[in-house]
């Protein structure tokens, strides 16, 4: 029987963040316990904190710890412009930028038929009552350039250009196979402000 099982169970835990393999799992843990553990119980304390606080907002699905997040409630923000975006992480990389002052959707995801993610996984539905509100007159496609993002966003372009919305996607500044959270702020901007 193992004498290590709190550590073991560490290193297991650490290992579920992306990026993080057994060896960096690892170091991470022996890190945590034998220099920082303060800093381990902090880390504790803010992760506990925020499985128990953080839900998604009602209308964009972004976290947030209250029913509408702050970006929705903003009344200066320009309620005919909606950007869908996969990811909060997308909506953090586009908001960094300071070159949109619209509304948000966010997918919580993409489409992968292979994985089992179709339309109604990203809560393309609740997109569509949304961008038909009477409020949105232009939806900008803010996925991203990935074979996944490019099929969401055609699959989402047509549905809402079926709703006679103008449907315009990020310009191409921003590298395909990219991802919004890793690109730079001024390539962001740049494919804001060319979207077609």
């Amino acid at each position: 029987m193992s004498d290590t099982h709190s550590l073991d169970a560490l290193v297991q835990a650490l290992r579920r963040l992306p990026g993080v393999g057994v060896r960096s799992a690892q170091r991470m843990a022996f890190h945590l316990l034998q220099h920082d553990r303060e800093g381990a119980l902090q880390l504790a304390r803010a992760l506990d904190a925020a499985t128990s606080r953080m839900r998604h907002c009602a209308r964009c699905h972004t976290f947030t710890e209250q029913e509408i997040c702050a970006t929705c409630a903003d009344p200066r923000r320009d309620a005919s412009q909606l950007a869908v975006v996969e990811t909060p992480a997308d909506q953090a990389a586009l908001e960094r930028t300071a070159a949109f002052n619209g509304l948000y959707f966010v997918l919580m995801g993409r489409l992968s038929p292979l994985d089992g993610i179709g339309p109604s996984q990203i809560g393309l539905q609740k997109l569509l009552e949304r961008a038909t509100d009477g409020t949105v007159r232009e939806v900008i496609l803010a996925t991203n350039f990935t074979a996944e993002g490019e099929a969401t966003a055609h699959v989402i372009g047509q549905a809402l250009r079926a709703q006679g919305l103008a449907v315009t996607r990020l310009a191409r500044g921003v590298p395909a196979g990219s991802e919004l959270e890793y690109v730079d702020l001024g390539t962001i901007a740049h494919a804001l402000a060319d979207r077609r």
